[in-house]
């Protein structure tokens, strides 16, 4: 008996498996694959790149109060088709995009109702995915809303796989109980299996799954929507998708979605292959629309900014006047002035500073605190963007000046609730022509191309942490190799770098100190992504920083038509190109020990080309020289630890 009852079992699982339904499709080069199943009732994925596998049987489907959609579940179809989409784009490292993918609609019945549909993108470079909520009939009555409380959503990786990822910090700590603000440092080269500090991984997630071989991890399109996401360790090499925690926002609202049906969720991201299709990456962009009409044609462009030097007390009305008069110097287009200029100009004497800015031809950006109860950041303006009404009334009389945009800082977490908060801030932006950065903030998720009026967004260790300790400025070199690999993939990165002080102080005399060449802050100026860049340049650079770098300083584009990687390695050194119109930028950075030497092929820039060469010595002074490309269009380079190389044609 017992052995006919264990026969029947086995040969019941054995139908079961052979029962499961498969769906191959593959990116239009070929060359990612995706595998979708419903294998014993749980939908799962796999992809594999150039037949390398890249995530193993990976689970799917998401539960809510209205079903659960983890288990129990069967594949009925799976339509395929084609997308081809052209965009252009202003603010991100391409300016004019073709987005070619295929596209495939995994139906999903449950007790032979329709359930959920499961939606994926592939191209030669990314895979996406999204699920698609129907309504539900329960008796006569149907039901148009549902929560959201998790997805089942995984990424399980082939054993061997090392990590580049940020640890999630835990809600209400660090300064004025401000936290998580994506501020944590990067662990490199580590181990799969762990879970940060507890808490999981702030996106994007980048792993190294064999030689040349990478997955880098994110999500884009949300909104007010949904909630935002991190990534947490399961169970050894499976990570799967994390909501918000419930202390975010000191614990005031929920940490799952509410959703209207029928509804489709925000995408989640899986780029593969090698490091070029990681750094060059548009998928954040490629998968949603705009959500209005810009109300204007925006600036972007260069400027100045007094706090990163000079701190609070820099924040007075001739300060900020001399600032004005460095950005005209430089050609700039801005000056932001920051934290309480509430208490220590006026709003009076604001007005006054943004009409002499105009007559220089230089606007402002304004500092103002998201606050409303979700921490204890004191700094003001206060309480001006959490309601709309007082934020509508504010940004009126930002107009009415003549203010270019804003900086709202210290948000509260990732829930629901907060995501509406970015969404109304810009929204109300737009119908007041002003731009807005963020900062003390979430990760951008597509948003350069969903709200017109977005300028960038910090959600990194930035470079307030260079003037608050010496630790970041012996560290800088290390992290700029990460940025473009991971953070600045994904979204404009308001940095607020490329200082050329010796000392972050206004007397630049003390203080910390940094490590860096002035040829490296040239570099950051173009391996930083944002539209709208605040420089951490002083005026006193004017005389004291060399003319070779102020010149250049001047000119830098902050737009880019192109971006190529060239060469790299995470937290070692990297090598990248940005063009501009017909000029490229080539700059490279070093944090390794040793100088780095290279030859380096550059095909987009003909042979016998004129080239403009900024390069560090072993002391890290800096030079320019011109040189002639050689007829293989290629170029050796050198660079030392913590310095940097640019090259122009």
């Amino acid at each position: 008996m017992n052995f006919k009852f264990f026969a029947l079992c086995a040969f019941a699982c054995l139908s079961a498996s052979l029962s499961a339904t498969e769906k191959e499709f593959t990116s239009p080069d070929g060359k990612v694959k995706v595998v979708v199943s419903d294998e014993s009732g749980k939908p799962s994925y796999k992809v594999d790149y150039e037949n390398v596998q890249m995530l193993v049987a990976s689970p799917l489907g998401l539960s809510t109060n209205i079903g659960d959609y983890t288990q129990n579940l069967k594949m009925t179809d799976c339509e395929l088709s084609d997308v081809n989409d052209t965009y252009q784009l202003r603010n991100i490292k391409q300016s004019t995009v073709n987005y070619q993918a295929r596209q495939a609609i995994c139906h999903f019945e449950q007790d032979g109702k329709k359930a959920i549909d499961v939606i994926f993108r592939v191209s030669n470079r990314d895979v996406a995915f999204c699920y698609k909520i129907y309504e539900k009939r329960v008796r006569n009555n149907q039901t148009l809303v549902c929560v959201v409380n998790g997805e089942e959503s995984g990424f399980q990786f082939p054993q061997n796989t090392t990590t580049f990822l940020c640890p999630q910090s835990r809600p209400m700590g660090g300064f004025a109980r401000t936290s998580p603000s994506y501020e944590t440092s990067y662990t490199v080269d580590d181990a799969i299996g762990k879970n940060g500090w507890g808490e999981g991984y702030s996106f994007p997630c980048l792993f190294k799954v064999a030689d040349d071989r990478w997955v880098l991890i994110s999500e884009t399109g949300v909104d007010g929507n949904y909630c935002a996401s991190r990534l947490l360790n399961v169970n050894g090499a499976l990570y799967k998708i994390g909501f918000p925690q419930e202390g975010e926002c000191n614990g005031f609202g929920t940490t799952n979605a509410s959703v209207h049906l029928p509804c489709q969720t925000p995408w989640r991201t899986i780029t593969v292959g090698p490091l070029a299709n990681i750094v060059e990456t548009t998928v954040p962009f490629d998968l949603v629309k705009p959500k209005y009409e810009a109300s204007q044609e925006y600036i972007y462009g260069k400027g100045s900014w007094s706090w990163i030097i000079g701190m609070d007390s820099s924040c007075n009305f001739d300060e900020q006047k001399r600032y004005i008069d460095f950005s005209a110097a430089m050609g700039y287009q801005t000056v932001l002035i920051d934290a309480l200029w509430d208490v220590q100009i006026g709003r009076d004497k604001i007005a006054e500073l943004a009409a002499y800015g105009k007559t220089k031809g230089v606007g402002l950006f304004l500092w103002y605190n998201s606050n409303g109860s979700w921490n204890d950041a004191p700094q003001s303006p206060i309480g001006k963007m959490d309601n709309n009404l007082i934020r509508r009334q504010e940004m009126a009389w930002m107009k009415s000046i003549g203010i270019r945009g804003i900086k709202v800082d210290f948000f509260g977490g990732d829930k629901q609730n907060m995501m509406q908060l970015y969404e109304n801030i810009l929204a109300d932006a737009n119908d007041f022509g002003i731009l807005v950065i963020f900062h003390g903030c979430t990760l951008p998720r597509g948003w350069e191309r969903m709200f017109p009026n977005y300028a960038a967004s910090e959600a990194v260790l930035a470079s307030e942490n260079l003037h608050f300790g010496q630790g970041a400025c012996d560290n800088e070199a290390f992290n700029a190799t990460l940025h473009p690999f991971i953070r600045n993939t994904v979204g404009s990165m308001d940095f607020g770098g490329s200082a050329l002080n010796k000392f972050y102080n206004a007397d630049n005399q003390h203080g910390t100190q940094r490590r860096t060449s002035d040829v490296y802050a040239l570099a950051t100026a173009v391996l930083f992504q944002s539209a709208v860049q605040h420089f951490a340049l002083a005026p006193n650079n004017l005389t004291d920083a060399p003319a070779w770098a102020i010149n250049f300083m001047k000119s830098v584009p902050t737009t880019w038509d192109e971006t190529r990687f060239i060469d790299g390695y995470p937290g070692k050194y990297i090598i990248m190109a940005r063009r501009h119109g017909s000029q490229w930028f080539i700059v490279g950075v070093n944090a390794e020990k040793q100088t780095l030497k290279k030859t380096i092929s550059i095909p987009m820039i003909p042979a016998a080309a004129q080239l403009k060469i900024y390069a560090d010595d072993e002391q890290l002074n800096g030079s320019v020289n011109n040189v002639k490309l050689n007829k293989k269009q290629q170029i050796e380079i050198s660079i030392p630890n913590n310095g940097a190389v640019v090259i122009l044609n």
